[in-house]
C-alpha cells in the first residue's frame, strides 16, 4: 500500500498517533507522501513497523539494499 493511501485510510486522531510513533509529523509524512520529501531509512523503517508492513519500506526508499542491511544487523 501507498503511504498516501494508508494516511488516508486513517481518522484524523488515528494519523496523529501513527505519525507520533514514527517519530514525526502528520504533514512531514504526506510531505513523502506527495514526494516532496525524501524518505530517510530510519522513519522508512518506522513507517514500516507501525503500519503493520501496510506500507513497506522497500516501497518506500527502493535504491536502499535491505536485505543487506538486515544481514549486516544480523551479524552486528
Amino acid at each position: 500500500m501507498k503511504l498516501l493511501d494508508y494516511l488516508n485510510s486513517l481518522r484524523p486522531a488515528d494519523q496523529a498517533d501513527f505519525a507520533a510513533r514514527c517519530d514525526t509529523s502528520v504533514a512531514y509524512l504526506r510531505q513523502v507522501a506527495y514526494g516532496n520529501r525524501r524518505c530517510g531509512e530510519g522513519l522508512a523503517i518506522s513507517i514500516d513497523r507501525e503500519s503493520g508492513r501496510q506500507v513497506r519500506m522497500q516501497a518506500l526508499r527502493p535504491d536502499v539494499d535491505w536485505d543487506h542491511l538486515a544481514r549486516a544487523a544480523a551479524h552486528a
